[in-house]
């Protein structure tokens, strides 16, 4: 529930317009977040696309940005006949990260189908440190 209550109006409310417009199951992915040990898992069903070229992954304030493209074509010849489909669409995800994700951990794979997006977090006590770089002026500079 607490991950529910950190997703933006427009992302809760997106499945129930694609509902009511009935484009659900053709654009929407599958996803499923879970934990293994201290990494947050997050598996997507991608089929039928190019992960080099048809999928964006990006993080910005704790949240995972999951966008993706796909384009179909399928064509039918026949003796004196000629059919050709196009599907295409594009669909976006924004799941939020557990406070305390390493962003330059995270690691992204794809195989049969199904993306998979591993976010290691911080072990419990362990704070995140940056250092910060000190320039040296010379006096009367500013």
């Amino acid at each position: 529930m607490a991950g529910l209550m950190r997703r933006e109006a427009f992302d809760v409310l997106e499945p129930l317009r694609r509902l009511m417009e009935g484009d659900l199951e053709t654009t929407w992915p599958r996803v499923e977040e879970f934990h293994d040990g201290n990494t947050m898992v997050i598996r997507a069903e991608l089929p039928g696309i190019d992960p080099d070229k048809d999928v964006e992954l990006t993080v910005v304030n704790d949240t995972l940005h999951l966008r993706a493209t796909r384009q179909e074509r399928t064509e039918h010849k026949d003796k004196g006949s000629y059919r050709s489909e196009f599907h295409y669409g594009s669909f976006s995800r924004s799941l939020p990260l557990p406070k305390g994700c390493r962003e330059e951990d995270i690691t992204a794979a794809y195989t049969d189908g199904v993306l998979e997006v591993r976010a290691p977090m911080r072990e419990p006590g362990e704070q995140a440190t940056k250092k910060i770089p000190v320039t040296r002026r010379e006096s009367g500079t500013a």
